[in-house]
């Protein structure tokens, strides 16, 4: 498997890659994450447009695609019943990970992806994720507290860091 830049062309790609993992989270009890049309195509070609989004291709096809943005992340300046583990480090941030029902071992290779950049991983959930929770914890990530988002929802958070 290989990561690539998203471009505007992959858009139909994207977006029938975000309904699969939309499913897999219904599926597996997680129904209040990405709804009203979250992510949206416009927030995804926000993500192209600024570099930050990912597909993961295997033999050439696309199976699995994320956001990755170095720097600070506005959701993550507050967090509570917690605190960051590296607040002085520049972070990488992935959000938007989906993938076909397919595959497996994609968040792995996104999250080696991100370590790659900058040591030092940022990540939140919903509580009812527990496909991601546990990828998260299984891959080393450290839970930290919670962040709302602008509107309003909680996520938990989660960060790796070099020690």
């Amino acid at each position: 498997m290989n990561i690539r830049k998203a471009t505007t062309d992959d858009l139909p790609t994207i977006m029938r890659i975000i309904d699969h993992g939309r499913d897999i989270m219904r599926k597996n009890g997680n129904t209040k994450q990405w709804t009203n049309g979250y992510p949206s195509e416009k927030q995804i070609l926000t993500d192209i447009d600024n570099g930050n989004g990912y597909l993961i291709c295997e033999n050439g096809t696309p199976v699995a695609t994320f956001a990755m943005i170095i720097g600070d992340e506005p959701t993550y300046k507050e967090i509570f019943n917690g605190q960051w583990i590296d607040n002085s480090r520049q972070y990488t941030t992935i959000h938007r990970l989906a993938t076909t029902s397919k595959c497996h071992g994609i968040a792995e290779l996104c999250f080696d992806f991100a370590w790659e950049k900058t040591r030092n991983i940022r990540i939140d959930t919903h509580r009812d994720n527990l496909i991601m929770r546990h990828i998260a914890e299984k891959y080393g990530f450290l839970y930290c507290g919670i962040i709302y988002l602008d509107n309003g929802d909680e996520r938990l958070a989660f960060q790796k860091t070099e020690n």
